[in-house]
């Protein structure tokens, strides 16, 4: 049974940083991609970012390039969002997803960025 689980949400400022972190376990397959995306109340779930593991290529929502980074932790399943220059639209559910041949998806973390 592969369990997602997020971690690392709460309050941000405008301007700030925060680290949301990922952890699936109970897979012993090397998953496809692991993924980040984000949910607003009335709007579709949006992708933020995208890590390969085996070619570490990454993928980037435009609206976070330059200020959002995937990592991995190296032999692990478990990568991290480190978020800089925080923007208020920045807020949503923060939502962990793993894939093989099967998706797996966590149960999100709240990130609020406000003054």
């Amino acid at each position: 049974q592969v369990k997602v689980v997020e971690s690392g949400g709460g309050l941000g400022h405008p301007g700030g940083s925060l680290r949301l972190s990922c952890e699936a376990s109970g897979q012993t397959m090397r998953f496809f991609y692991m993924a980040w995306y984000r949910q607003t109340p009335g709007k579709e779930r949006e992708l933020v970012a995208r890590i390969y593991p085996t070619s570490g290529n990454t993928e980037y929502a435009d609206s976070v390039k330059g200020r959002f980074t995937i990592s991995k932790d190296s032999g692990k399943n478990t990568v991290h969002l480190q978020m800089n220059n925080l923007k208020v639209e920045d807020s949503a559910v923060y939502i962990c997803h793993a894939r093989t041949t099967n998706d797996y998806w966590g149960q999100g973390t709240q990130v609020t960025v406000s003054a």
